[in-house]
């Protein structure tokens, strides 16, 4: 078991918050209630990126945390995108049809 972390830096006013270990049942709260608290927040971000190159394993919770972000997302008018996504995860997303909801980042 990999221990879940999350880091978030800011730069030129786009938040990224990198992702660690496993995104599952256990640790989905952490993941929505961190990025809910970010984009609920007095200064509200215009762009997230979700940087997931160190995310060693996800489940149907940790993908239903992804859906619930990108709502939440989409209601405070703000840019989520995926970065970094591991090839097994980026099959999950598209196999489910997310990936018609997440954009990958541009330059």
């Amino acid at each position: 078991m990999d221990a879940f972390h999350l880091t978030t830096s800011v730069r030129e006013g786009v938040v990224t918050v990198a992702v660690t270990g496993e995104l599952d049942l256990a640790s989905r709260e952490l993941l929505r209630d961190h990025l809910f608290e970010l984009m609920d927040g007095a200064a509200r971000p215009g762009r997230i990126v979700l940087e997931l190159g160190a995310l060693t394993f996800i489940d149907a919770a940790g993908l239903g945390a992804l859906v619930a972000v990108h709502e939440r997302a989409r209601q405070r008018e703000a840019l989520l995108t995926l970065a970094g996504v591991p090839p097994m995860t980026a099959r999950l997303i598209r196999v489910t049809g997310l990936d018609r909801h997440f954009r990958a980042p541009s330059g």
